[in-house]
């Protein structure tokens, strides 16, 4: 029986004992490695189930799943083989060695700045693990919406079913400090439980009871429709504040406690440790947290939430664009989770919040490109790819989730961004226009530009109801999917190699499938044929097997091994040559149809008329010229027989750009034929003899 997708990841990561820990998140696998070198990331990125494999700073890995990562996560720690993996990591400091202690303090950093890193990272981890919780809640709001808006259920808040329904997704963000404090204690090695009960202080009865004591004076917020009122502690001034759904504070709370927290363990005996570190821990960390960390987390979130309000309010077409265009960027890097704690904030203190509108336009901007790339999958008869758009499209559009689509498809196909900021853009405009002409009217009174809910959503097709002028919203990521979708059906999203490779790959299990029925096929389409077909025809004499290809340029053939291109030395685009030219007139190697022309002048591929596909690349990275130097003599679709300029290039302006001349031409349908021979170590002129087939 075959390995198990568990078994052949952590074969490709190089063992289990390599692996010095593993976690993770919504979609992905988050490893730490012992050493980084030993993956073998060609094989994670080819295997059936992954989506993705990204490397990142010192030895940290990840393995991109999709929805089923939870699984695929147990199944890997139930492997016999993991039992023991990361013993040598948790067995002491004393036991490592230098350049282990070194690489695990190299894994805490993703780029040039390490505590920057750190710090987004710690916002991820401190939101990570309630995404499901949050989702769930979120769903739940969009169906008690939905139903009210089809007057299933009515909109009565004081009945008993109505409070019960509230309760369920009500309580997830009201005690949502208390998680939040939980997972960020814990990501800064703070016992957990500890920072979940501290921030619970401020949210017991008592302490919210303080708000309407006799002796607190309060003061109204117009701006924010709420109040702030001052207690006398012992003496001591404190500023009250309604602390649910607040996610600063704990952030900032659970830093403070890990500092004092380490710091007693330091200085406080083991055998009592503990007693006295939790008692410690909730007097200091508890007081400073009421007193001072408490209102400094509320006043930096007004302050944010107050800002952005006043942008989207002043400027609500600047707003309404860069959310949607700043987004494809932030989400790969984990850097959105500002912004996502903002718009929690935003729920906790204005009612409202308005940024997750146009976030949601970014969101189907990406799920119409996933979209677009199965379209073409589907009518390319690329397996993988479909299972793998399909997948993605599932997720964003059920769930909301974008990473599958950005790991699994969009940041390998960089074209793919090209396609989506477009639909981003025009979402965003149209959120803009509409949002402005009919403004929302928030439960307090306000009128606020720009479509806005009360909840925390993940943008998907289920949550649409969340949102107050639904319709604006709905018409906004309509127009943001169909852009994205049909720029990517339009223009393809990948280069003119990648796309002859995937051709190639389905013509080759096409004809190893079923050599008989093409056989057939070919034949009444060859008997069809007429004497007065037109250039873009085949015509009558195709029936001539292709036995030859011949050199597109005048120069010196190589091997493809001696061309410094490690994808066409690998021959995954076929068996081939490289010539070195000596003269600036690419020719057609063979008689055919152009399938193929790239824009850039750079890359050319023919299909002949018995089935022999050849591709014809002028230089390496020459597609980074963009056209300079380039004059093309032909279009995609046209007939061209062997011989005829396809492009006249400026090989000393490749040359003055630092790129290589040499042109490398492959045979892509390699396997599908008996053999192909180049060859190589001569001196040729264009069309001459430089691969021999064999049908």
């Amino acid at each position: 029986m075959a390995d198990s997708l568990a078994s052949q990841i952590i074969t490709a990561i190089g063992g289990p004992e390599n692996v010095r820990s593993l976690t993770h998140c919504a979609t992905r696998l988050r490893f730490e490695l012992a050493d980084a070198s030993k993956v073998d990331q060609n094989a994670l990125e080819h295997m059936k189930g992954v989506l993705g494999a990204v490397p990142q700073s010192g030895d940290r890995f990840q393995v991109v799943i999709g929805g089923g990562v939870a699984t695929v996560y147990e199944n890997i720690m139930h492997l016999p083989e993991m039992a023991n993996a990361g013993a040598a990591s948790a067995s002491g400091e004393g036991q490592k060695s230098n350049a282990d202690v070194k690489a695990e303090a190299r894994s805490k950093a993703r780029g040039k700045v390490a505590w920057l890193d750190s710090f987004f990272e710690y916002l991820a981890d401190s939101f990570r693990p309630i995404l499901g919780v949050l989702l769930g809640a979120s769903i739940i709001i969009a169906l008690v919406n939905l139903l009210i808006s089809l007057n299933v259920i009515p909109n009565d808040e004081a009945s008993a079913g109505w409070v019960f329904v509230k309760a369920i997704w009500k309580g997830v963000f009201y005690f949502l400090p208390i998680m939040v404090a939980y997972n960020a204690a814990k990501k800064l090695k703070v016992d957990p439980w500890l920072g979940g009960a501290i921030m619970a202080i401020l949210m017991t009865p008592q302490f919210t009871s303080l708000i309407d004591a006799k002796t607190t004076t309060c003061v109204e917020n117009a701006a924010l429709g709420t109040k702030s009122c001052t207690a006398n502690i012992f003496g001591i001034p404190m500023a009250l504040s309604d602390y649910s759904g607040n996610v600063f504070v704990p952030l900032l709370m659970a830093a403070v406690l890990a500092l004092v927290y380490h710091g007693l363990k330091k200085i406080i005996p083991e055998s009592v440790q503990l007693v006295f570190v939790p008692f410690f821990c909730m007097i200091i960390v508890g007081a400073l947290t009421a007193f001072i960390i408490g209102p400094i987390g509320v006043w930096v979130g007004n302050g944010l939430g107050v800002g952005l309000a006043w942008m989207n309010t002043h400027a609500p077409f600047i707003f309404a664009i860069i959310i949607p265009l700043l987004y494809p960027f932030l989400v790969p890097l984990g850097l959105h989770w500002p912004l996502n704690a903002l718009m929690l904030m935003n729920i906790q203190t204005l009612g409202y919040d308005f940024i997750q509108g146009p976030m949601g336009v970014w969101n189907f901007a990406c799920f119409g490109a996933t979209a677009g790339v199965l379209f073409i999958a589907v009518r390319d008869k690329d397996k993988d790819m479909r299972q793998t758009a399909l997948g993605a499209l599932a997720a964003g559009l059920l769930g909301g989730v974008s990473e599958p689509s950005l790991y699994g498809i969009h940041l390998r196909y960089k074209l793919v961004y090209k396609r989506m900021l477009v639909g981003c853009a025009l979402g965003g405009v149209i959120i803009a226009v509409l949002g402005w002409l009919f403004p929302s009217v928030t439960a307090a009174g306000q009128t606020v530009h720009g479509v806005t809910t009360t909840a925390f959503a993940f943008t998907s097709l289920l949550t649409i109801p969340v949102f107050d002028q639904m319709w604006v919203y709905a018409v906004s990521i309509a127009v943001s999917f169909l852009t994205s979708f049909f720029l990517i059906i339009t223009f393809d999203y990948r280069t003119p190699e990648q796309k002859a490779e995937v051709l190639a790959r389905a013509a080759a299990d096409q004809k190893a499938a079923a050599p008989a029925v093409e056989a057939k096929e070919a034949a009444p389409a060859a008997a069809t044929a007429t004497a007065t077909a037109t250039k873009t025809e085949v015509p009558a004499a195709a029936a001539a097997a292709t036995t030859v290809v011949n050199a597109p340029v005048a120069g010196h053939v190589i091997a493809l091994d001696e061309t410094g291109d490690p994808v066409f030395a690998s021959r995954a685009l076929g068996e081939g040559v490289g010539i070195q030219p000596t003269d600036s007139e690419v020719v057609a190697p063979v008689s055919g149809v152009l399938q193929t022309v790239a824009e850039t002048g750079h890359a050319f591929g023919i299909k002949t008329d018995d089935g022999v596909e050849v591709l014809v690349h002028v230089g390496i990275d020459t597609v980074k010229m963009n056209g300079e130097g380039f004059a093309v003599k032909v279009k995609a679709d046209e007939r061209v027989n062997a011989g005829d300029p396809l492009v006249s290039v400026d090989f000393a302006k490749v040359k003055d750009a630092g790129y290589s001349t040499t042109t490398l031409m492959t045979v892509l349908n390699t396997a599908a034929l008996t053999s192909v021979t180049p060859k190589t170590g001569i001196d040729v002129k264009a069309g001459d003899e430089v691969i021999d087939i064999q049908r």
